[in-house]
């Protein structure tokens, strides 16, 4: 195809059917996509869209799409994984959505007392209610727990050993694992124990002059059964006092409620952990605290001092609006009597199978007749699992709108629901796909999504 046949840049952005495409990824991005569409024409078959500027419209949002990915869309996450990493996690309530603004669009007293005119504290208040709500001596905030576990072994156990049980060398998501977090922090990786069992003398063996402290990883990520011994976290106190070791213990996830009041297994908390004499605590922000992503540190005064101290913690810090919105998350952790309906995390885990069962109604008759004939829907009892590494061997009961049928025309609907105009996330299990209630909400929009389902 010749350059002259082709309509030129200028033409392509000044039509009207491309002016909503532009609106949506910015002009910059919109013409890169038209110069690389014109590219790609140019020496081969021309392509139904290169032959009048109307037809760029659809060409280049796909361009966009496949070559640099799909930006930040809100979505319905019916996949029955609740806090759900590839989909952003914990939602954030209103209330917290109110203080971020507030931060984001007004100067706001970040680093400045206005009782003195002088410089002031960045996390005083959300230490401060940190500290309240685990009875810890102080606190500490990064921008993930990864950074917080970093952090914690920079300063501690730089140049130093830090044993840990074999059975705790987890991964996380995206490939990271803690013997590279370890390796990188400049702490030397002991490990103790076997994969399944780990006695308190496999610590005592391990421990001498280059000890630095005494880290236990929370495997929320993974579960075993069957012969097997783990090191208490009272255990690892003990001998962290009887060797003047500081102990860490990793909760990853980390909750600030016991979850059985939810039905849940008991996952320990922040809290218990420093009743047991834990010398310093790290959790995440954003999985069961149901809050922003942030890496908290809670536990002695001395040691926190000295991890704000280290020049890591400026480059770890967090920003005013994940602080705003950390600060909005804990202040309604303060009145247990209302935290359920003021945290969207927990409000989701609290919603009835009453609730549950009308959200599955409306969905069937939504995708009635707007699916292939030859699918078959039903709801069904399903199971939720809550996600992010938390508790992966327990599940929430749940309601879900199951669809049977032919192995293509389930993945051609699956994509289908992935094109909505707030596309839907569903999961495949057992030949059918699943949609699952738990975080159908809000339910009007999602019926209003799916009536524009075209079978």
């Amino acid at each position: 195809m010749s350059r002259r046949s082709l309509p030129s840049v200028d033409a392509v952005l000044s039509d009207e059917s491309v002016a909503p495409v532009i609106g949506h990824w910015g002009l910059q991005v919109v013409k890169d996509a038209v110069r690389q569409l014109q590219q790609e024409a140019r020496g081969s078959e021309v392509p139904d869209w290169a032959t009048r500027t109307s037809g760029y419209a659809s060409a280049i949002d796909d361009w966009i799409t496949s070559s640099v990915g799909q930006g930040y869309r809100r979505v319905f996450n019916l996949t029955g994984t609740i806090i759900h990493t590839n989909l952003g996690r914990s939602t954030l309530s209103s209330e917290a959505m109110t203080a971020a603004i507030a931060a984001a669009t007004r100067p706001v007293t970040l680093e400045y007392d206005l009782r003195t005119g002088r410089r002031g504290t960045r996390e005083g208040i959300v230490t401060h209610r940190l500290k309240l709500l685990t009875s810890a001596e102080a606190a500490t905030v990064v921008n993930n727990n990864a950074a917080a576990v970093m952090l914690v072994l920079n300063t501690l156990a730089l140049d130093r050993s830090v044993p840990v049980s074999r059975g705790e060398l987890i991964e996380i998501g995206g490939s990271f694992r803690i013997p590279d977090i370890m390796a990188r922090s400049g702490s030397r990786l002991v490990e103790v124990g076997t994969t399944n069992r780990t006695h308190p003398s496999d610590y005592e063996e391990a421990i001498d002059s280059s000890t630095s402290l005494l880290l236990k990883v929370h495997p929320s990520n993974y579960h075993i059964e069957g012969f097997t011994t783990s090191v208490s976290e009272k255990e690892l106190v003990r001998l962290g006092k009887a060797h003047d070791l500081p102990v860490c213990i990793d909760l990853g996830s980390g909750t600030l409620l016991d979850l059985e009041r939810f039905g849940l297994p008991h996952e320990p908390t922040p809290r218990e952990m420093i009743a047991a004499g834990v010398d310093l605590v790290t959790f995440s922000g954003d999985k069961l605290l149901g809050g922003v992503q942030a890496g908290i540190v809670v536990g002695r005064a001395d040691l926190v001092a000295r991890l704000d101290s280290n020049p890591m913690k400026r480059a770890l810090r967090s920003d005013k609006i994940t602080l705003a919105i950390l600060d909005a998350t804990l202040r309604a952790y303060e009145d247990e009597s209302t935290v359920a309906k003021r945290i969207p995390l927990l409000a989701t885990l609290m919603t009835p199978l009453e609730e549950l069962d009308a959200r599955a109604t409306a969905v069937s008759e939504a995708l009635a007749g707007r699916t292939d004939e030859a699918l078959s829907i039903s709801i069904e009892t399903s199971q939720c699992q809550l996600g992010s590494g938390a508790l992966p061997d327990r599940h929430v009961p749940s309601r879900a709108v199951a669809i049977s049928g032919h192995g293509r025309a389930i993945e051609q609907l699956a994509a289908k629901l992935r094109r909505l105009p707030v596309p839907v996330v569903s999961r495949r299990q057992s030949g059918r796909l699943w949609l699952d209630m738990r975080c159908a909400d809000p339910l009007d929009e999602l019926i209003t999504s799916l009536k524009t389902l075209a079978s």
